[in-house]
């Protein structure tokens, strides 16, 4: 497998593109989280990774999308936008995830990039503005990876997306950034209708048979006005997504991302970790994308470090995230994280104004947790990857307690009283 992969990269890939993703999201990712972990050691706090949403806007319509996409278009201009990446910058940042909505509609993202050739992006999209143009632009500028969101077969992504050719128009996309010579990307949000048609080595064989150079398996989380739980996967499912995953990383000469769990198989919550946080199109600094509320905004008067810094509703949103569960704090205890927002006095950072009552309404549901059941990394390069430099940085020994987490695998989970 190493060999084949190593054969990929040596063959099949553009090698000013490779040794930009090398040396500004590897070299400098690296340095920036052992900056991370030094101003850990000394009581201080800045996320090294950012999800910065950079419109709401979409074209599609997805069943569990938490986002505002129909509401008046909200953007964070290239000014702003530059102001943040340098705040960010001068912390030792270097690698960012731009979101939507749908970010390739936000008119100046190829100015963002262009103003930021020094730090790399990995741009969340479901492809359908990828145009050979913009693709031939991408692989200029050299400094971003993009994410293309396959949801399924043709009739599965029309029915999860809320529009017809939705396939075709995003393998179009594809297949603009893979003649392109871009370093490409495949993510699907794992549910119940694309269970069976994704997670399996044909799939995999395909999209290396394609060019993909990595995939990433997200796992369906049921939020937002349209939160569609039946879609929602069981533990066992869960369970079975992140040992292909592992057995994947063994045999197939594909990059598989993961971002919920250590080399040893430990579940954890990258926001509650503080390896990130989110800013929403509105600006709001946000725990992650699908917890939608906020104390602080970009716009605040303070510098950036300070407002992550001082944060009383960030750092507390760690605490208790940690202290609850390894997994997903907004599927296993909405109660508490509606307590906490009800507590610090954070604002509902939606248009809907419908975030709290969504907390309400959720049924509790599984995450990535499940104790006894932890699948540790067969490849040798995640496994030390992760000991170093993606793992829970102390978070749950410092407060985890195995007793407060409340088991979801039954039938009908009930909220805690």
């Amino acid at each position: 497998m190493y060999f084949r992969m190593a054969k990929r990269l040596l063959f099949n890939t553009n090698k000013r593109l490779l040794w930009n993703l090398a040396y500004k999201a590897g070299f400098k990712g690296i340095r920036a989280v052992q900056k991370h972990k030094k101003r850990l050691k000394r009581g201080d706090f800045f996320p090294p990774f950012l999800y910065i949403s950079i419109i709401n806007s979409c074209n599609l319509r997805c069943q569990g999308c938490w986002v505002d996409v129909a509401a008046k278009q909200e953007k964070i201009d290239v000014g702003k936008m530059n102001d943040i990446i340098g705040q960010a910058k001068e912390m030792g940042n270097s690698f960012f995830g731009l979101l939507g909505g749908e970010p390739f509609l936000h008119k100046e993202i190829l100015q963002i990039l262009e103003d930021n050739r020094d730090v790399y992006f990995q741009i969340f999209t479901n492809g359908h503005f990828i145009t050979p143009e913009v693709a031939k632009e991408l692989n200029r500028l050299g400094n971003a990876t993009p994410l293309i969101s396959v949801e399924g077969t043709e009739i599965v992504s029309n029915e999860r997306r809320g529009k017809l050719q939705v396939l075709n128009d995003t393998m179009e996309g594809l297949h603009n950034c893979l003649d392109a010579g871009l370093l490409t990307g495949v993510c699907t949000s794992v549910c119940q209708t694309n269970y069976e048609d994704l997670v399996n080595d044909a799939w995999i064989d395909r999209l290396i048979e394609l060019g993909v150079m990595y995939g990433w398996f997200h796992i369906y989380r049921p939020v937002g006005p349209d939160a569609c739980p039946e879609l929602a996967l069981t533990p066992e499912q869960q369970y079975n997504v992140r040992k292909f995953v592992v057995e994947t990383r063994s045999r197939k000469p594909i990059v598989m991302i993961d971002a919920y769990h250590d080399g040893d198989g430990n579940a954890l919550c990258p926001a509650a970790t503080g390896f990130t946080h989110h800013i929403s199109p509105w600006g709001d600094i946000e725990p992650c994308p699908i917890i939608q509320f906020s104390k602080e905004s970009i716009y605040d008067d303070r510098p950036l470090k300070e407002v992550f810094n001082e944060s009383e509703f960030l750092t507390d949103f760690r605490k208790v995230a940690a202290e609850s569960t390894r997994g997903c704090i907004i599927l296993e205890r909405p109660d508490l994280l509606k307590d906490l927002a009800e507590r610090h006095g954070a604002k509902d950072t939606t248009i809907r104004g419908e975030a709290v009552q969504e907390l309400d309404d959720m049924e509790i549901r599984p995450s990535q947790y499940n104790p006894g059941k932890e699948v540790p990394e067969k490849n040798l390069a995640y496994r030390l990857a992760k000991k170093f430099w993606f793992n829970d940085y102390g978070a749950y020994s410092k407060h985890f307690q195995a007793d407060n987490w409340i088991d979801t695998r039954t039938e009908n989970p009930q909220k805690p009283g």
